[in-house]
C-alpha cells in the first residue's frame, strides 16, 4: 500500500520585517543573554529605591541571600535603608566574601548608620575622586560602574524614579540581563 504524502508549507510574509541585516546581531545578543542566564554563578547587581516598605525590604533581603547562597557575586551600593541595605543584609547572612559594595563617594561621607552597616564587608570600593561631587551626580556614576561590573541587573523602582530608569536603560544598552520590579 503506497500512500502519497502531501507536503504542507507555511507562508511567512516578509513585508513586515524591517531590516534582516540586524538579525545576526539580535541572534548573537539572544545567545549571549541565554548563556548568561544558564551560567552556574554570575555577577548580579541589585540597585533600587531607598523608600521601601519593610515587606519589600524583606523580599529583597531574601532574594540577595538566595542569590549569594547559589554562588553568585552580588554587587550593590551603600544605603541605610531601602533596596541596597536589604541586599547587603541578605548577602552578609549568606557569604560576606561574595558581596561587593561600590560607594558613590567615600565611607567617611556616608551617614553614620551606613558606615555601621559597612563594618565587616570585605569588598568595598570607595571613590575619593568624587568627594566634591553632589551625592546625586556621584550616585549616577556609581550606578553605571555597578552595571558595568555585572552580568545581570535587578532593579527595584517606581515609575517616577528618573535616575533608576536611566540606569535600567544603560544596562539594556550594555546588553545586560535586566529584571525590573516596579513598586507602585
Amino acid at each position: 500500500m503506497t500512500e502519497d504524502k502531501e507536503r504542507h508549507s507555511i507562508m511567512v510574509p516578509l513585508g513586515d520585517l524591517d531590516d534582516t541585516d540586524d538579525m545576526p546581531e539580535a541572534i548573537d545578543q539572544l545567545a549571549h543573554e541565554l548563556a548568561t542566564i544558564q551560567q552556574s554563578s554570575k555577577k548580579i547587581a541589585i540597585i533600587g529605591s531607598r523608600n521601601l516598605p519593610i515587606t519589600h525590604q524583606q523580599i529583597i533581603e531574601t532574594l540577595a541571600f538566595a542569590l549569594v547562597n547559589q554562588g553568585n557575586i552580588l554587587i550593590t551600593s551603600g544605603g541605610s535603608s531601602g533596596t541596597n541595605a536589604a541586599a547587603i543584609r541578605g548577602a552578609m547572612k549568606a557569604e560576606p566574601t561574595k558581596l561587593k559594595v561600590i560607594l558613590p563617594q567615600t565611607i567617611g561621607q556616608q551617614p553614620s548608620d551606613v558606615q555601621d552597616q559597612l563594618i565587616g564587608i570585605p569588598n568595598i570600593v570607595e571613590h575619593p575622586d568624587r568627594a566634591m561631587m553632589t551625592l546625586a551626580d556621584a550616585s549616577r556614576i556609581c550606578n553605571r560602574e555597578i552595571i558595568d561590573d555585572c552580568q545581570q541587573l535587578i532593579c527595584f523602582l517606581s515609575h517616577t524614579s528618573g535616575t533608576l530608569h536611566k540606569a535600567v536603560a544603560y544596562a539594556e544598552e550594555g546588553h545586560k540581563v535586566v529584571t525590573v520590579f516596579y513598586l507602585d
